[in-house]
């Protein structure tokens, strides 16, 4: 994983065994540079992605998007993931002791701290966005200046999409057709799975565009901005290679003429087979 805070004094490679895991068992553990934060224990937890600290400070586990009312139409406390959610954090952090980890910015306008937790239960240690990820209580995500371990965060959702557990039997949660660049309106300001064809691929003064249909007004499109391009360049990650290929992305759905999905690291791009996603939607 590249970014501008590797190399830095202090800063460790987080590995987690998975050996003696009784609860959660990981099929793939986090393998990412991680600042070292401190060491405390958890006394309340919020909602599906928020902690309260016995310090009194709050914890958004960064990178693990759980369930929200908006994403069903209900109303707030309404909707049961949601609700299974939070119930599961409870579960597997209520109490415990944990330790916090850092890949990026460290506090959101809110002031809660955005951090990885490694949960401490008897003699297990466990990456507790991992567990919500794998049950399918959560969707890995990104945000500019917080990107540290997307690809592992990616990976940890994987199964859980296969399997359509948690969220993913939903039907809020399909992976959208990049093709129904209409409906994708409809989805404005939401977190999506999209997946489709890029048609073409331009750098326009560093700006990359990758289009999925032949009218960029109107078809859906990604781009990356210059300011975003270093971990691109660093990943060696090579843009003309898209086009013509199958791929899935995943960010929050603008509007731009037509829709559009700003990314910031290359873990958002996945290349799929040609063949049919057995995720995307009928």
């Amino acid at each position: 994983m590249t970014g501008g805070w590797l190399g830095r004094a202090g800063r460790f490679s987080i590995m987690l065994f998975s050996a003696a895991i009784a609860s959660p068992a990981f099929a793939d553990v986090p393998n990412c540079e991680l600042e070292s934060g401190p060491a405390r224990a958890v006394a309340k937890v919020i909602d599906g992605e928020t902690l309260v600290l016995d310090d009194g400070s709050e914890v958004r586990l960064i990178g693990a998007l759980p369930p929200r009312a908006l994403d069903g139409g209900a109303e707030e406390g309404m909707w049961p993931l949601e609700a299974a959610a939070k119930a599961e954090l409870e579960r597997l952090a209520l109490g415990k002791s944990v330790e916090l980890a850092f890949g990026g910015r460290r506090t959101d306008r809110y002031g809660r701290l955005l951090a990885h937790v490694f949960v401490r239960d008897g003699s297990n240690r466990f990456w507790l966005q991992g567990a919500m990820l794998q049950d399918g209580h959560a969707r890995a995500y990104a945000l500019p200046g917080n990107t540290a371990c997307l690809a592992d965060l990616v990976s940890a959702e994987a199964a859980a999409r296969e399997a359509r557990l948690g969220l993913w039997a939903h039907a809020s949660y399909e992976v959208r057709s990049a093709d129904k660049y209409r409906e994708l309106l409809r989805f404005r300001s939401t977190y999506q799975l999209v997946e489709g064809r890029a048609i073409t691929v331009s750098d326009v003064r560093r700006q990359i565009y990758l289009n999925f249909g032949i009218n960029w007004r109107e078809d859906f499109t990604v781009t990356v901005r210059p300011r975003h391009r270093r971990a691109f360049d660093d990943a060696q990650f090579d843009f003309k290679a898209l086009e013509g290929r199958r791929i899935r992305v995943r960010g929050w759905i603008e509007r731009r003429g037509g829709p559009l999905i700003e990314v910031y690291h290359p873990a958002q791009i996945e290349i799929l087979p040609e063949h049919a996603s057995p995720d995307l939607q009928p």
